[in-house]
């Protein structure tokens, strides 16, 4: 097995830019004065990132994984995330097993 210089550049790279933006993130936040609806939409970051990564497999495994999502989809109007995720895999497990 060798070792290619431009990969290992290239993952130095990107390990360098997930810091800085991590670091990045919990440093400007303490000087923005962010407006409420500002706030808001840096809150809905997180759930957007979700959908974005679960929508694909969600639409295009199969039909026990697109209803295992839209159980947590709509477990998601009435709980937390955490019992959200917790819906979601106790479907997933108990479709693939029928």
């Amino acid at each position: 097995m060798s070792v290619d210089l431009q990969v290992v550049l290239a993952l130095l790279a990107m390990m360098a830019a997930t810091y800085a933006t991590r670091v990045a993130g919990f440093l400007t936040p303490a000087r923005l004065n962010l407006s409420p609806r500002m706030k808001a939409a840096l809150d809905a970051i997180p759930a957007a990132v979700l959908v974005s990564v679960v929508a694909p497999s969600m639409l295009t495994t199969g039909w026990r994984e697109t209803l295992a999502s839209l159980i947590a989809a709509l477990a998601a109007t009435r709980l937390p995330l955490i019992a959200v995720v917790g819906v979601g895999v106790v479907a997933i497990v108990l479709l693939r097993h029928v």
